[in-house]
């Protein structure tokens, strides 16, 4: 099995990153080989400042080893590194078809009402993605359901160059099935996503929050007069309790079955402060190794330069396979 997965270098690390596909992905490195990789060529389908690029790159390469990815036993590197995922994006964006990313909502919900003044790359960024995938041969991608239309594509582009060529050029990926990934809601409206877009730093909680911030964000997080109750059943209609109960639950790695059978008529007061003692617990070591890493970028840069290169590696003989299915003359060919 060779997992890949890709995160944005959008910087500040939150709790619903962690907890939603991170620390899921740190599993992922007992079941098989896996390549993870920092998206900074899709950051570029808008705008960003270059120095805040660099360092959002940098940062995010440490928020991952500090969370327990091991750059020894998994690739881990960003895209800019590794020429071949622009290279392939370009050949498959003669495979895909126009209708199939018109279909995409994705590129609707993030171009909004200018939608024609959005940049060309927003619009195909769903071919680089498949790029992304098809490059490293993938058997499976960890896909949530913001996600898991951009898969179909994937695997419609493949099929399609397959059979246009009649070879078996590239590998078809099946969604990675592992455990179920928590979703962490805004600590202020319990029915959004934990966002960094969300203005109000109260309603996250970031990983290099201290003690006393998680602290205060737990204890000022919105929630109810009511107690805890007994089965999950009556968290229905409490979108900030049942909230507040995941994390619980997903930090202990227990149900919230469990964690209610545990709390059950309990106050917000009583089990909030349990909550925070429970998050700085889990964050602390992983916020004091981050801080170490992001002060060092010339080792993170190293890191980032060797998984550049197994990546490069593993890349060549699929881009070389794709140039060659489609007749034209590369460097491979040139040389042989």
């Amino acid at each position: 099995m060779r997992v890949l997965s890709g995160i944005q270098t959008t910087g500040n690390l939150h709790l619903g990153n962690y907890l939603g596909a991170i620390r899921n992905w740190v599993k992922m490195q007992d079941e098989g080989e896996c390549l993870y990789f920092l998206a900074d060529l899709h950051a570029i389908t808008v705008y960003n400042d270059p120095e805040e690029l660099r360092r959002n790159t940098r940062e995010m390469a440490a928020a991952l080893i500090a969370a327990g990815i091991d750059p020894d036993r998994s690739i881990l590197f960003n895209q800019a590194q590794v020429p071949a995922h622009a290279e392939l994006a370009w050949l498959l964006n003669c495979t895909a078809r126009i209708g199939w990313l018109n279909r995409m909502t994705q590129f609707k919900e993030k171009s909004g009402k200018n939608r024609e003044s959005a940049s060309v790359g927003l619009y195909v960024y769903p071919v680089l993605q498949a790029a992304d995938i098809l490059l490293y041969q993938s058997t499976h991608v960890p896909v949530g359901e913001d996600q898991r239309q951009h898969l179909e594509l994937t695997r419609d582009v493949a099929i399609k160059f397959n059979t246009d060529f009649d070879r078996e050029i590239f590998t078809i990926p099946e969604p990675y099935i592992g455990a179920t990934a928590a979703r962490i809601m805004s600590l202020r409206d319990g029915t959004s996503k934990m966002s960094k877009s969300d203005p109000s730093d109260m309603s996250r909680i970031n990983m290099t929050d201290d003690a006393d911030s998680i602290a205060q964000k737990i204890r000022k997080a919105k929630t109810d007069p009511e107690p805890l109750p007994e089965s999950v059943d009556g968290l229905e209609g409490r979108p900030e309790a049942k909230n507040l109960v995941n994390i619980y639950a997903a930090l202990a790695e227990r149900t919230p079955a469990e964690v209610l059978a545990e709390h059950a008529g309990k106050g917000f007061g009583q089990f909030k402060p349990a909550l925070a003692d429970l998050l700085v617990e889990t964050l602390a070591p992983i916020t004091a190794r981050f801080n170490a890493l992001r002060a060092d970028s010339t080792a993170l840069d190293e890191h980032l330069a060797r998984g550049a290169d197994k990546a490069r590696a593993l890349a060549q003989p699929t881009l070389d396979s794709a140039y060659d299915a489609l007749g034209l003359v590369h460097r491979t060919r040139r040389a042989t």
